[in-house]
C-alpha cells in the first residue's frame, strides 16, 4: 500500500522559467498518459498520493528537489499537461493555488456536468480534506494551495499545501480517497517529515474523548460553553500548553456556538463541516475538554532522489534541455506506438525499469 501523508519543505518564492515549465507540462502529459494506459487511472491517484513518488516526479521534471514551489509547479504542470485530454484519460484535476483553490467546487461541478459524474461526494471530500488540515490539525501552516484529482469512478486524491511564515517552511498534505475510512480519525496513513511542530491534532486516535466532549459542548446552549471558556481564562495554564485563549473572541465564539446549537451536529465530522467552525472554535472547545473535563486532545504532530535532468536551481547540475526534450520524445513515441499495437518501445522501458530495480 502506498504511503500517504505529509512532507515539509523550505518556503521558496518565485516562478519556474517559461522554458522549463513548458517542458514540465509536455513531460507530465506523457508520463500521465503512459501511467493511465499501462496501469489505469486509480493507480495514478495512488502514486500522486505518495509524497515520495510525488517528490521524485518533481525531480524528474527538473524542479528544485526541496522547494515548496515543487508542489504548486508540478500540480500546475499536470493540470496544464492534460488540458483537453481529461475525458479520454478519465482524469480530472480541479483547484490550484490561492484564489484558484477556492474555485475547486466549481471546477468539480464543471467536469462532472460534462462527464455524467455525481459531484456531491467529491465536493464534500475536497472540502473536508481542507477543513481537517487547516482546522482539525493545527500545526501552524495556513493552507494556500489545494488540488483535487478524481476519476469517472469517483476515486480521488488531494495534494494541498500550507505556509508557515515564522519558520519559513511549507507543508504538503497528501490524501488518497480509497484509504480514507473516516475523515476525522487518522486520515493520513503515513508521515514523511523531518521537522515536527507542537500541534493540536483533533484527528488523532488519542483525541477521541476530546472530540466527543467538543461535540457535546457544541450541542449545548452557548452560555454554558462561554462560561467554561471564561473560567479557563482565569486559570494559570501549564507551560507545556501550546494553545491559548488570547485570540478567542467570546462574542464571535458565542455566535458560532449558537449556530452549532441550532444544527445539533451528530459527531465531530459533522461539527467540523459546519460553516464558520474554524481553528479558533476548535481550539476553544479542545481547551474546555482538557482543562474542565480532563479529556485532553493529542498534541502529536501527524507528520512522519535522484535527478534525471538536473534542477532549476542548478542542483545537482543545471537542467539539460537537450536530454529533457529527448526524454519527452522517447516516451511520446513509445505511447503512440503502443496505441497501434506496437508495444516494443514500452516493453523496452519496462525492461530498463526492471533492470534498475534488480540493481538497487
Amino acid at each position: 500500500m502506498p504511503k500517504t501523508g505529509i512532507a515539509t519543505l523550505p518556503l521558496h518564492y518565485g516562478k519556474a522559467p517559461k522554458w522549463l515549465f513548458s517542458r514540465m507540462t509536455a513531460l507530465s502529459r506523457e508520463i500521465i498518459t503512459a501511467l493511465v494506459t499501462e496501469f489505469g487511472s486509480s493507480e495514478l491517484l495512488r502514486r500522486l498520493s505518495d509524497p515520495y513518488w510525488f517528490q521524485a516526479l518533481g525531480c524528474i521534471l527538473g524542479f528544485d528537489w526541496h522547494s515548496s514551489g515543487l508542489t504548486t509547479t508540478v500540480t500546475g504542470a499536470l493540470k496544464e499537461g492534460i488540458k483537453g485530454m481529461e475525458k479520454g484519460l478519465g482524469i480530472f484535476i480541479a483547484g490550484g493555488k490561492g484564489s484558484t483553490s477556492r474555485k475547486t467546487p466549481e471546477h468539480i461541478v464543471s467536469y462532472a456536468d460534462k462527464s455524467s459524474i455525481n459531484p456531491t461526494p467529491l465536493i464534500y471530500a475536497s472540502r473536508m480534506s481542507a477543513k481537517v488540515d487547516n482546522t482539525a490539525v493545527q500545526d501552524g501552516y495556513q493552507l494556500y494551495h489545494h488540488v483535487f484529482i478524481f476519476t469517472y469512478k469517483g476515486d480521488w486524491a488531494v495534494i494541498q499545501q500550507g505556509m508557515n511564515t515564522v519558520n519559513k517552511t511549507a507543508r504538503r498534505y497528501h490524501w488518497l480517497g480509497e484509504d480514507v475510512k473516516d475523515f476525522v480519525i487518522e486520515p493520513h496513513k503515513a508521515i514523511c517529515c523531518d521537522m515536527r511542530q507542537r500541534t493540536l491534532n483533533m484527528v488523532s486516535l488519542e483525541s477521541e474523548d476530546a472530540r466527543k466532549v467538543s461535540v457535546a459542548l457544541s450541542k449545548e446552549k452557548p452560555d454554558r460553553a462561554i462560561q467554561e471558556v471564561k473560567s479557563i481564562c482565569a486559570l494559570s495554564l501549564p507551560e507545556r500548553h501550546n494553545v491559548t485563549l488570547t485570540d478567542v473572541n467570546p462574542k464571535r465564539l458565542y455566535r458560532i456556538l449558537t449556530k452549532t446549537y441550532e444544527r445539533q451536529p451528530e459527531d465531530f465530522e459533522d461539527l467540523l463541516g459546519i460553516e464558520g467552525v474554524g481553528p479558533k472554535t476548535i481550539r476553544a472547545l479542545s481547551l474546555v475538554s482538557e482543562l474542565i473535563y480532563g479529556k485532553p486532545p493529542s498534541y502529536r504532530d501527524p507528520a512522519r532522489f535522484s535527478f534525471a535532468h538536473g534542477g532549476k536551481d542548478g542542483t545537482p547540475f543545471p537542467v539539460d534541455r537537450k536530454t529533457y526534450d529527448k526524454t519527452i520524445n522517447i516516451i511520446k513515441i513509445a505511447i503512440q506506438s503502443a496505441k497501434i499495437g506496437n508495444t516494443e518501445k514500452i516493453e523496452a522501458i519496462k525492461r530498463l525499469n526492471a533492470y534498475f530495480q534488480e540493481v538497487l
